[in-house]
């Protein structure tokens, strides 16, 4: 019976255990980069995806901006019917920079109580496992 290898037929004298740790440490080393590659070809594809996405809601947002500008418009105009235009356009104003401190003040507060942009988790998780090794090391 004869084996084969990636590097053609296998010789039939025993392997000597650095040859066979050489060996493994090349194959895992192989599969980690085509693993890489393979993670990096979807990534870039899903990346494509959301850029479109992305692209597309902001198109949105856009639009619907300029909708509410002209529903702004509107209740000026609507507002002038019964109120020098100028009034009218100052009341909707103050209306909208009341709403827009309002919305200010709220994302202010909200920003306060998420704390500092750390992934104290994460952080917390890796530095148990290093203390681990440490010990596992001095053992």
């Amino acid at each position: 019976m004869s084996d084969v290898t990636p590097d053609g037929p296998a010789e039939h004298t025993p392997a000597s255990t650095a040859e066979l740790v050489h060996r493994a440490a090349e194959q895992v080393s192989r599969l980690v980069r085509d693993e890489l590659a393979l993670a990096r070809a979807e990534m870039t594809e899903k990346g494509r995806r959301a850029g479109v996405g992305a692209g597309l809601l902001g198109s949105g947002g856009l639009v619907a901006m300029y909708g509410v500008a002209a529903m702004l418009a509107a209740v000026v105009l609507g507002l002038a019917e019964v109120m020098p235009g100028w009034l009218a356009a100052l009341l909707v104003s103050v209306l909208l920079f009341g709403c827009a401190a309002g919305l200010a003040l709220l994302g202010r507060g909200r920003l306060r109580q998420a704390g500092p942009p750390v992934p104290e988790e994460a952080v917390r998780s890796v530095r148990a496992d290093i203390d681990e090794l440490k010990e596992r090391a001095h053992r």
